[in-house]
Formats: structure tokens, C-alpha cells, sequence
């Protein structure tokens, strides 16, 4: 009888394995009634523009202000997953498939900042180094 029991635990944590990926990867669900609001925005929005002012006046975020949501966002993804990580350590979630996709996601943009701040260093240090 053990063995039935240790079979049929290892097929449920399968399933929900399972479902924990498939619900991962499948695609959000769209309001209809939000998408028609968003539309006809983004439809006013454009014909405002087109009989406004040159684009050259557009209000653009600073650079500073894009590094710093970057960051926020990066931050923001690296505290969900401590989150995730700490609840399936304390036993509160068996979904391992989830906590990793979390890790993974986490240590992605973590390196992919890494390397854009690399990238910016090293732009400064040749600007630095030029000779005028």
C-alpha cells in the first residue's frame, strides 16, 4: 500500500507541476472592455498629436529617470522572488517549478543590469580618456 501512496504522491506533485508551467506560460487574459477604453485612447492621443506641437517638444523622462525605474523594477523582481524563495523554505508553497522560474527571472535582469552598467563605465572611461 506504501508504494500505491508514494506512486500517486509523485503523480499530484507532477500535475501540479504541470500546471504551475503551463499557467506560467499561457497568455493573459484581455478585458474586452479595457481593450476598447485602451483603444480609443491611444486613438485620441494620436490625433491629439498629430495637430499639436512639433515632436521635438515632447516631454521625455530623464535618462537619470529611466535608470532609476530600471533599478526599481530590478529591485522589485529580486524581492518577489526572496518572497517566493522564503515561503517554499518555510514549507508555505510546494510549487518548486515557480520558485525557480522566479530565481531565474530575478538573476537575468539582475545580470543584465550588471552588464549595461559595465557598458556605461566603460563608455565613460573611453569619453574620459579622449584627447581634445
Amino acid at each position: 500500500m506504501t508504494d500505491i501512496d508514494r506512486v500517486l504522491a509523485a503523480r499530484n506533485a507532477i500535475i501540479q507541476r504541470n500546471a504551475a508551467i503551463r499557467n506560467a506560460t499561457a497568455p493573459a487574459t484581455i478585458d474586452p472592455k479595457a481593450a476598447e477604453a485602451f483603444a480609443a485612447k491611444l486613438q485620441g492621443a494620436l490625433s491629439a498629436t498629430a495637430t499639436s506641437v512639433p515632436a521635438l517638444t515632447v516631454n521625455q523622462p530623464s535618462p537619470t529617470d529611466s535608470v532609476r525605474s530600471a533599478i526599481a523594477s530590478v529591485n522589485e523582481t529580486m524581492e518577489q522572488e526572496d518572497v517566493a524563495t522564503e515561503a517554499y523554505e518555510r514549507g508555505e508553497t510546494t510549487d518548486i517549478a515557480a520558485v525557480m522560474l522566479m530565481k531565474s527571472r530575478s538573476d537575468i535582469e539582475f545580470e543584465a543590469t550588471l552588464q549595461i552598467r559595465n557598458k556605461l563605465l566603460s563608455a565613460y572611461k573611453d569619453i574620459m580618456n579622449m584627447q581634445i
